[in-house]
């Protein structure tokens, strides 16, 4: 049968990334506490296509996304996008996965489980190198240290996401950076609280005030010390609950240079 895709385009116009943007599809991804964990991924394909081709081969993404759902990790991310590049003949491979990730957490007090979603992601490019970050997105509580600081009773409290990139060049838990990011807030976000867990979750914020900006630099502190890690970004949003404005702050550190 006639190959279309492969014809010859004449317009010389190369373009960067072409291919198959969020397909849902079940994946398995490593769990530190349980081995594996199934979840259901938004996933992203890319290569180039140089300026004489007319198309790409879309239906080779999905194949090879097949082949690997099992087990989609920071461990099989470079085989699947070499095989990406190989099969669809491109010098550039993206892959894209995105998915929720759920931690089992206990409640501070009572010790009530329940079960708290992150937004997660892989995030990987292979031209001449590797490129690869994980990504995770973690709800956060701050309390404002102004608000407490200049009322008579009291201190806003809001509710508040951490947005964080990071590159390693060893086996990185994704566990180990949510942690990190928590540890930065002023109290943690459980999906269950009795309440003595409630109580000590509001006295645990008002006694760790944090502006948004407390919040990355803290983040940083933490994601520097985790072994392995070569660059980070942190994004940091307060939804502020007295004001009709988000909060904001960022960053970023390279091993080599340092915050800026």
């Amino acid at each position: 049968m006639a190959d279309v895709q492969s014809r010859r385009d004449d317009r010389h116009i190369p373009l960067s990334r072409v291919g198959i943007k969020n397909i849902r599809y079940p994946i398995t991804v490593l769990d530190k506490a349980n081995g594996t964990q199934q979840t259901v991924a938004s996933i992203n394909m890319y290569v180039n296509l140089p300026h004489h081709f007319k198309g790409t081969h879309m239906s080779r993404f999905v194949e090879i996304l097949n082949r690997y759902r099992r087990e989609i990790n920071v461990r099989t991310l470079a085989d699947i996008l070499a095989e990406v590049k190989q099969r669809l003949e491109a010098e550039e491979a993206h892959l894209e996965v995105d998915f929720p990730y759920f931690i089992e957490k206990a409640a501070p007090v009572t010790g009530t489980p329940g079960l708290v979603e992150y937004r997660c992601g892989l995030h990987g490019t292979l031209c001449r190198t590797l490129d690869m970050r994980l990504v995770a997105r973690v709800p956060i509580n701050t309390v404002c240290p102004c608000s407490k600081e200049i009322s008579d009773f009291g201190a806003h409290n809001q509710r508040g996401e951490v947005r964080v990139e990071v590159r390693f060049d060893q086996f990185l838990w994704l566990e180990d950076v949510i942690r990190v990011v928590e540890a930065a807030s002023s109290s943690e976000v459980y999906s269950v609280l009795k309440r003595p867990d409630e109580k000590f979750v509001t006295e645990q914020g008002y006694e760790h005030p944090m502006f948004v900006e407390d919040v990355v630099r803290s983040a940083c502190q933490g994601l520097r010390e985790l072994p392995g890690v070569t660059w980070f970004s942190v994004e940091a949003e307060n939804f502020e609950s007295i004001h009709n404005h988000s909060a904001y702050a960022a960053t970023e550190w390279r091993a080599d240079y340092g915050c800026g």
